[in-house]
């Protein structure tokens, strides 16, 4: 495997942008790939697939950018990612740790991994995320970008 693509950060949006708030994890890579991070790549997803399990193989980190339904102070969340055998009898809802789990079992290959999922409000059929969801889109894109990328980066030249 090629080693700068084991060392590479893959960043999964999940989301519909056609659904207003529901496209926060593609507005979130939207923001991402302005800043021409050579250390990440960026993927858009509808929803997560099986197949996804072999795409985490390639990286040594991974992040889920999902919208949220749940009310947080802060506007978003970040936590760690760990693999589960739990899912639904529809596969239209797989959850990212269940893409982990795949891959560990599939692939023997556990990525670091990362969820951040970011509070939204509306979710009609309509393009544009709304105002509120935008603020707490800005507060997370500056929370990955200075507290994660950057001492990332950073360690990474070391």
């Amino acid at each position: 495997m090629n080693e700068k693509i084991k060392q590479s950060c893959l960043v999964l949006g999940i989301g519909n942008s056609g659904r207003q708030d529901d496209g926060l994890g593609w507005e979130f890579l939207h923001l991402l790939e302005q800043q021409n991070l050579s250390h990440v790549v960026c993927e858009y997803r509808f929803q997560l697939q099986i197949e996804d399990a072999e795409l985490l193989n390639s990286f040594h980190d991974v992040i889920f950018v999902d919208a949220s339904r749940t009310h947080y102070d802060n506007g978003f969340y970040w936590e760690i990612a760990k693999p589960s055998n739990q899912y639904s009898f529809s596969t239209h809802s797989l959850k990212p740790e269940t893409i982990l789990f795949l891959s560990e079992n599939l692939y023997n290959h556990r990525p670091n991994s990362y969820i951040l999922g970011i509070e939204g409000y509306e979710w009609e059929l309509y393009n544009g995320i709304s105002k509120k969801a935008n603020g707490n889109l800005k507060k997370a894109y500056n929370f990955l970008l200075n507290e994660i990328f950057i001492p990332w980066h950073l360690y990474q030249k070391e």
